[in-house]
């Protein structure tokens, strides 16, 4: 699943298209924004004003991209009363992370694509 560039939306296209589901995974993770939302989430739940504060985007931006993510299976959101707090509901995705961190690293490109315990989101973060 992708936003699509005709209508800024998330769309299940890519599998009903026939893409496999391992390359719809990756390419939901293909997007900047939602690495830094996914890394954020990996620090503890978070409300969509928290996430544009954050990440410095708007909230139309975030919220599609939250349905994208959403739409894969890769978050969540409960609610509490008019509020909505989203969180990862795989943690494996973090061993993925992880992995493409050292594969990049062995290959000469430093990224960070999650975040250091304890660590503070700035929103360059993501993507070093």
């Amino acid at each position: 699943m992708a936003i699509s560039p005709e209508s800024n939306l998330c769309v299940s296209a890519d599998i009903a298209a026939g893409v496999p589901p391992a390359a719809a995974l990756f390419h939901s993770l293909a997007d900047e924004t939602r690495l830094r939302i996914v890394a954020r989430l990996a620090r503890g739940e978070a409300r969509v004003v928290d996430l544009t504060a954050e990440l410095g985007l708007a909230q139309s931006t975030v919220s599609k991209h939250l349905a994208c993510l959403r739409g894969c299976g890769l978050i969540d959101y409960r609610a509490e009363g008019r509020q909505s707090f989203y969180s990862l509901t795989r943690p494996e995705l973090m061993d993925l992370l992880a992995s493409a961190e050292q594969l990049l690293a062995a290959t000469g490109h430093t990224v960070t694509l999650r975040p250091a315990p304890g660590a503070a989101l700035d929103a360059g973060d993501v993507m070093a």
